[in-house]
């Protein structure tokens, strides 16, 4: 499946979770998913964006090791579905908007948490969440660049 179909599988999702355990386990399927994108992006994405992309899959790593791992079946691990990129842009933007509205379903479940330990939990994984939405801006704003070089070139040369 293309990652944006999964990403916005991800994001329904994690709209539709109503309480606190099942956000935590849309979070740490977010990151899986934004780690695995991250890994295709470093190996067959645009060259500009492969510093970038491996600095994603190690923060959304972090982000899925800071959460308890949940008891999900391989069939149901959305980053195992990823079979192609598709538009590296579209899936760029889709994925920050996805980790945006998880660190705001986070801060939601570290408002609302009884103990400190899970507390803690949101607060690293929103650390993760936005740390990785300033790699994939950076992405985004380097595929603009690159565009806006082609453009330049085509334009001279033709």
């Amino acid at each position: 499946m293309d990652a944006v179909r999964l990403i916005v599988a991800s994001r329904r999702a994690l709209a539709g979770s109503e309480d606190g355990l099942r956000i935590m386990t849309e979070a740490w399927q977010a990151y899986a998913l934004a780690q695995a994108i991250g890994s295709r992006l470093a190996v067959s994405g645009p060259p500009e964006l492969r510093g970038e992309a491996l600095g994603l899959t190690e923060l959304a790593g972090r982000g899925c090791g800071v959460l308890d791992t949940p008891p999900v079946d391989m069939a149901d691990l959305r980053a195992a579905q990823l079979t192609e990129l598709g538009d590296a842009r579209k899936a760029l933007l889709d994925l920050g908007s996805l980790l945006m509205e998880l660190g705001m379903a986070l801060v939601a479940v570290a408002s609302a948490a009884d103990d400190e330990g899970t507390y803690w939990q949101c607060m690293e994984a929103i650390d993760a969440a936005d740390e990785s939405r300033d790699r994939v801006r950076e992405m985004l704003r380097r595929l603009t660049a690159r565009d806006g070089e082609i453009r330049e070139r085509d334009r001279a040369a033709g």
